[in-house]
């Protein structure tokens, strides 16, 4: 079961542009940057108090954020919650039916274990669930 909202995932055609807003002018701190070689996504992540913001700036055109981009334009990406044990929420979701990107956990940002839920299962929204491995 979900314990918390772990981050917002915004997509961005530049993280640089985009820190002048989310850290200049809103004030929140920016923690760090990373790479994901495995999504094709550069990540910055900021603080907002307890809670993340994920920007996410496509590396290749053939990106799931750059069809994103393409199909969407910038804007809101995911919203992602904590859990524990995410291989038993994976499979819980599939014995109710619920429709998953992966069956399986990967490795995403800051080596979290992650998994997303295909929108069609949630009104339109992905949904990506993390394990911190910390």
């Amino acid at each position: 079961m979900a314990k918390k909202v772990d981050h917002v995932a915004v997509a961005v055609r530049s993280i640089e542009e985009s820190l002048r807003f989310y850290r200049d002018l809103l004030g929140l701190e920016h923690i760090g940057d990373e790479e994901v070689a495995e999504q094709k996504v550069r990540v910055a992540v900021l603080r907002a108090g307890e809670t993340r913001v994920e920007l996410l700036e496509p590396t290749a055109p053939d990106s799931p954020v750059a069809r994103f981009i393409d199909k969407k334009g910038e804007g809101l990406h995911h919203i992602a919650f904590r859990v524990d044990g995410i291989e038993g929420e994976l499979e819980r979701l599939a014995a109710h039916g619920t429709r998953l990107i992966d069956a399986h956990p990967r490795v995403g940002a800051e080596g979290a274990r992650i998994g997303f839920i295909h929108p069609a299962a949630s009104g339109g929204v992905l949904i990506e669930l993390v394990e911190r491995v910390h």
